[in-house]
């Protein structure tokens, strides 16, 4: 069985691969497998979902501490996804909520994210006091400097926020671009790796 599952799983990624270099002998192929991967996706997203209410319905009636928690996100989950079944996700009720509850949270957890790291930064200095943990912490204490709102702002004026933008975005987007690259060559890697069968995450080992 285990043999059955590395030869499907291997022939289907060449096939894929193989049709974006002939399009016109494995197109349709190649459409198919990939229909086939977005619907178990979404079925695993579906069980993932299920397990998440499961796990807080066990919580809340063992009574564990975080329970109220467990609650409002059931609640929340199934609210949004009921409603998001019926109205769609461009009706201005879901864009409301999209905009007056997922961005603040989305807000507020970047927020953190900028703490911890300057947090991290200086128990990194405690610990190791190089060149390297110095540049981490100046770097990130610029960056949450320049780009909170400051009473600076109408002194630099308009050509001068616009530089600093400019100058923040430099190291920014190459930061994320360096990243982006970092995960293409991850998943090229680890994608070769499962083409290849030496890891097999669909059949065990």
């Amino acid at each position: 069985m285990r043999i059955f599952t590395a030869a499907f799983a291997i022939a289907a990624g060449f096939i894929v691969l193989l049709g974006y270099f002939f399009p016109d002998q494995l197109e349709s192929l190649r459409l198919l497998l990939i229909d086939w991967a977005i619907i178990i996706a979404g079925m695993a997203v579906l069980v993932g979902i299920f397990n998440l209410v499961a796990v807080q319905m066990e919580k809340i009636r063992m009574r564990q501490k975080g329970g109220t928690y467990g609650v409002i996100l059931v609640v929340a989950l199934i609210l949004t996804f009921g409603l998001g079944l019926i109205l769609g996700p461009d009706h201005p009720y879901m864009r409301l909520a999209m905009d007056a509850i997922i961005m603040p949270v989305e807000a507020s957890l970047m927020a953190i994210l900028a703490v911890t790291l300057i947090y991290a930064s200086i128990r990194l200095l405690r610990r190791r006091v190089d060149v390297m943990s110095v540049l981490f912490l100046v770097v990130a204490v610029i960056f949450l400097v320049f780009t909170v709102p400051t009473p600076f702002g109408p002194i630099l004026g308009d050509a001068g926020n616009q530089a600093i933008i400019n100058f923040l975005g430099m190291f920014s987007n190459g930061g994320a671009r360096g990243l982006l690259i970092g995960i293409a060559l991850g998943t090229l890697l680890t994608g070769l790796r499962v083409l290849f069968g030496i890891d097999r995450p669909y059949g065990g080992n």
